[in-house]
């Protein structure tokens, strides 16, 4: 077998295999013979099959199967004796006009790109940081309280407030027509919490128990519910039943019922400071991740290979419809999806993909079993049986695979924060908290 190499643009090659055609033919014959051996066929006895009955029935299939296993390998040994890092799956040809006696394939495929990456103590990455305060606390302290919050039916001739719950009845009419969802009967909200649109919390906000009010409601132009997107409806609303919001005090019987075990209001804020402190301290781990990745490949030169940006537009679009399937989409498999949307997402992710593992190769950035143990026993810490989530960790090879590339990509971010030239920035815990 003969191979030439040939580069057609950027990151493009050509791979020419040539065969003898007595290489093929011995090696379905010596398969057909041993097809021969086992082969039952009507009339025959096994094993007795005449070899011409053999080549005429199983002939063109053996002889397809042969040509692709060893253009298959041929291929293979071609590419590693040029050490080609082949990427993506090649596109195999058979040519035309082969010497008597010879059969020739043209394989056109890509291989990964060299990946430069500059210098990068010239790299500026703002890196953010935010503290857990009391305010933050109580903030917290505030949402545990309204988990646990009870109800009491108002006296007849109080008004409604901001933080109540009310039952009430309404309908909705757009042009006179009333309209799908538009009308319901003892509907159950809690005023000031965002559960319905604005208009229609600030309609019921002073009335009584038993008081009707007939007010416009102007639904936004990206309202979920398409036949009334930016419509304007006329509404009547009655309260039917008026209940205050009573909140526990913050004392050791909250605590005790949180389960805190010596059940303190010292100990109860001392819980909820260190929750904070690891939710916090992962999102800024997020968020400045994000800020060295984008650095890191303003620094690299590289060129992409078009077969694997394929491949994830491909993934990314399979992650689309199962997105709609899980939200009950009819015909999600055909639900018409434009792949080019995927195509910058796609390019952002491979060229970020090469780029950490050209800087993962060249530091010898590997994930120890020692820093992999440390980061799921973090990863476990919240839960309430921490030991039962190692385990349910290392109990599965993808899980752990999982891990070692969270591991990775942020020793990538040590390294890199250690190189580049960084600007501190404190944010505020809210501002932290509100951003996704």
């Amino acid at each position: 077998m003969s191979v030439t190499v040939e580069t057609l643009e950027k990151l493009e090659r050509k791979i020419t295999l040539t065969f003898p055609v007595t290489v093929i033919q011995s090696e379905v014959d010596s398969r057909l013979k041993r097809m021969a051996k086992t082969v039952k066929m009507d009339g025959f006895r096994p094993g007795k099959v005449p070899m011409n009955v053999v080549a005429q029935r199983y002939g063109y299939s053996v002889h397809y199967e042969v040509m692709n296993d060893k253009v298959g390998e041929a291929f293979a040994t071609a590419a590693n004796e040029a050490k080609l890092r082949v990427a993506g799956q090649p596109r195999i040809t058979e040519k035309e006009g082969a010497p008597a006696g010879e059969v020739s394939f043209d394989a056109v495929f890509e291989i990964y790109p060299e990946v430069k990456i500059g210098d990068l103590s010239t790299a500026a990455v703002e890196k953010i940081s935010a503290e857990v305060g009391d305010s933050a606390i109580d903030k917290t302290l505030d949402i545990l309280r309204k988990q646990r919050r009870t109800f009491a039916q108002r006296a007849m001739d109080a008004a409604t407030q901001t933080g109540d719950r009310v039952t009430v009845d309404f309908e909705g009419k757009i042009d006179g027509e009333p309209f799908a969802g538009g009308k319901a009967d003892d509907f159950q909200f809690l005023v000031g919490e965002g559960q319905m649109l604005k208009e229609f919390e600030e309609a019921v906000v002073g009335l009584k128990s038993g008081e009707s009010k007939t007010f416009p409601l102007a639904f936004p132009a990206d309202y979920h519910g398409k036949d009334v997107a930016g419509k304007t409806a006329d509404f009547m609303v009655t309260i039917k039943k008026l209940e205050a919001a009573h909140l526990p005090e913050v004392n050791d019987e909250l605590a005790k019922s949180l389960g805190i075990v010596d059940g303190t209001v010292d100990a109860l804020r001392a819980d909820v400071r260190k929750n904070l402190e690891r939710e916090v301290k992962s999102r800024l781990m997020a968020r400045n991740k994000q800020a060295v990745m984008d650095a890191l490949v303003a620094k690299a030169e590289l060129d992409l290979p078009k077969s694997i940006v394929q491949s994830e537009v491909d993934r990314l679009t399979e992650g689309a419809r199962a997105e709609l399937k899980q939200r009950g989409i009819k015909d999600a498999d055909n639900a018409p999806i434009p792949a080019d949307i995927f195509i910058p997402q796609a390019e952002r992710r491979v060229r970020l993909g090469l780029v950490v593992a050209e800087l993962v190769r060249a530091n010898q950035l590997q994930a120890t079993p020692e820093a992999m143990k440390a980061h799921i026993e973090e990863l476990a810490a919240s839960y309430e049986k921490p030991a039962d989530v190692v385990r349910w960790y290392y109990s599965d090879n993808r899980r752990m695979a999982d891990v070692e590339g969270m591991v990775v990509e942020n020793l990538v971010t040590e390294y890199v924060l250690s190189k580049a030239q960084i600007s501190e920035k404190s944010i505020s815990f809210d501002e932290l908290m509100g951003q996704a």
